[in-house]
């Protein structure tokens, strides 16, 4: 099994990049992993304690899940990712039944942060885009997906965000084996992932 892990920062474009890994490729031998499925349960707390959490700090992810997950899909078991709920803040109880496949991707703002995690990963891609555009894409999709408000984005962007980018995500740059754009040049660096994919799984 070939497991790449795809980082970059929040609306960097690490979803279209997966997509157009993942559109060459035949869909039985492709499976997915999200970061954001991993994110810790949080019973204990109220929805107002919940909805305070720094969700873009590496702590608030299960990475030991993530790991125990994908050495059983390597060993050729299947697991159940976890559902979350940008809504409510916590996982929704569901899983999604997920079957080993010849090649993984873990895709994640955090995932490069995390060095057993890291170790897992036969291929590291950090996604890189210009932090205005990024903070574009974040306003766009909260308030059209996660039912945010203009504000509440923006002082999230301004208080968690970009602190957290600067001190976590930006850094494990230096981890990855490939770094691409996200403009309409990354043509090339797709190309090679791809390449390197079909070598491993032919």
């Amino acid at each position: 099994m070939l497991i790449i892990g795809i980082a970059g920062g929040t609306g960097s474009g690490k979803t279209t990049v997966v997509h157009q890994i993942m559109n060459e490729l035949p869909q039985t031998e492709v499976g997915i992993i999200s970061q954001d499925s991993y994110y810790k349960q949080t019973n204990d707390l109220s929805y107002e304690e919940r909805s305070k959490i720094n969700f873009d700090h590496p702590r608030a992810i299960d990475f030991e899940l993530i790991v125990e997950h994908l050495k059983d899909l390597k060993a050729g078991k299947a697991i159940d990712q976890p559902v979350y709920s940008f809504v409510q803040h916590n996982r929704t109880g569901d899983t999604i039944h997920t079957l080993p496949r010849k090649v993984m991707i873990v895709e994640g703002i955090l995932i490069l942060t995390n060095p057993d995690l890291r170790d897992m990963f036969d291929i590291k891609i950090f996604v890189h885009a210009d932090s205005d555009e990024r903070l574009i894409r974040r306003l766009k999709r909260d308030i059209a997906e996660r039912g945010r408000d203009m504000e509440e984005v923006l002082n999230r962007y301004q208080t968690t965000l970009k602190p957290m980018h600067e001190q976590f995500i930006e850094p494990t740059k230096a981890f990855a084996d490939i770094i691409i754009p996200n403009d309409k040049y990354n043509t090339v660096a797709i190309d090679v992932v791809r390449a390197v994919i079909n070598q491993r799984i032919s």
